[in-house]
């Protein structure tokens, strides 16, 4: 009896781990020979008039550095007002007029150019946004899904989308204010699945989501990414950051002060190098809950973009 317990016990704890292994991020394709989005350098500052019609440039990102491959999640993490969805925005090629960018954006080795991102945007590059509001209300939820898709047989794929996303079928027919917080976010991954896209941006796509539909959420991020798809993923909340991603980039007053693998976010914080970083993580409930990691900012002489004037940066 002793022994069939434990051989039930290892295959017990072999099927478990097999399972967790299998929600995680598939290795094959993280290290390709090069990467799937390349960032060197890159600044983003916009022209304002100030009194006397006089021109300012405010910075709100400085000299970023990001590389994602096929099959990574790579979370950006940082406070509101530093700059993370600039950064998307940047990526997209959806900045105002008067934005002002240097550096380099590579895709796939070519260069991101405003003509490029034009045709990528949409098609290879798909932007899961922040806000539900993007959904068409005018528009039942399974036509929008559906008229994303390239593929025949166009109804039965959504059919095999919707139950991939834990949605019922008679939600196709319901408009998006019928839907509840947790379905519509559904609806908007959805969209990420059916699209051909092999870069996916996801802004702050969980927040105020209940513990269950955030767990549905990333486990359906993962999917993704286990589909070979890369993606960056935007928060302000580093736990479901680390529950999600394969590293983590911290980001204060658009510069990102640290590239950290997930792993390394352990213990009191002894293998992360920024002060600021130790802070974010050992202000978390389940480690020393200490006060927010200003003190660490001060320190440093980090300053922010909302104490330069500049306070409605999006994320």
């Amino acid at each position: 009896m002793k022994d069939a317990f434990m051989s039930n016990g290892k295959e017990y704890n072999a099927e478990m781990k097999r399972k967790k292994n299998m929600m995680k991020p598939s290795s094959q394709f993280t290290k390709p020979t090069s990467p799937l989005l390349e960032v060197k350098g890159l600044s983003v500052s916009f022209r304002q008039l100030q009194h006397g019609l006089r021109e300012r440039n405010t910075q709100v990102i400085q000299q970023f550095d990001l590389t994602i491959h096929e099959g990574e999640i790579v979370a950006v993490v940082g406070a509101s007002g530093s700059g993370k969805s600039i950064l998307a925005d940047t990526i997209l090629g959806i900045l105002p007029s008067y934005a002002q960018v240097k550096g380099t954006m590579k895709y796939q080795g070519q260069v991101l150019t405003e003509k490029k991102q034009e045709v990528l945007r949409g098609n290879e590059i798909f932007l899961i946004p922040q806000s539900v509001n993007a959904l068409d209300p005018l528009m039942k939820s399974g036509k929008q899904v559906r008229s994303m898709i390239r593929k025949n047989n166009k109804d039965a794929h959504l059919d095999r989308i919707f139950e991939k996303v834990g949605l019922s079928s008679y939600t196709k027919d319901l408009y998006p204010f019928e839907l509840s917080g947790g379905m519509a976010r559904r609806v908007l991954l959805s969209a990420a699945f059916v699209s051909e896209a092999k870069l996916i941006i996801a802004d702050e796509p969980t927040p105020g989501l209940d513990i269950k539909v955030l767990n549905e959420t990333t486990n359906m991020m993962k999917e993704l990414a286990n589909e070979g798809k890369g993606m960056m993923f935007i928060t302000h909340d580093i736990t479901t950051a680390l529950d999600l991603a394969d590293k983590i980039a911290v980001v204060h007053a658009g510069e990102m002060i640290e590239m950290a693998k997930a792993e390394d976010f352990t213990g009191k914080g002894e293998k992360l190098s920024h002060p600021y970083t130790k802070a974010l993580w050992n202000a978390l409930p389940q480690n020393d809950f200490v006060p927010s990691p200003e003190s660490a900012t001060a320190e440093n002489g980090i300053k922010s973009n909302e104490s330069e004037g500049f306070s409605h940066v999006r994320g």
